[in-house]
């Protein structure tokens, strides 16, 4: 098994930097409308009825599932576009 090396820089293709904005765009199109169906729904909230707290762990895991989808994606999504401004500077 060949041992790790460490590169202080890492070049990726323009292929590879469209996709991963593309991933990012992508999380920040779909998890807000889920966040919102979430908000939404009955099993939510203790009572039954949108918006009245106490909320349910239904609603705190799903929120916990949608902040982490969305900081994952937007790192995700800001590494893409370095990656496709490195590759525009390295493009004579």
């Amino acid at each position: 098994m060949a041992p790790l090396a460490y590169s202080p820089t890492m070049v990726l293709s323009r292929g590879w930097a469209v996709f991963l904005t593309g991933v990012g765009v992508w999380t920040w199109v779909i998890w807000p409308r889920f966040a919102l169906a979430i908000w939404n729904d009955p099993r939510s909230w203790s009572s039954g009825v949108v918006g009245d707290w106490p909320a349910t762990g239904f609603l705190w895991v799903h929120a916990l599932l949608i902040g982490t989808s969305l900081a994952i994606g937007t790192t995700v999504g800001l590494l893409g576009v370095r990656a496709w401004q490195a590759a525009r500077r390295r493009t004579p």
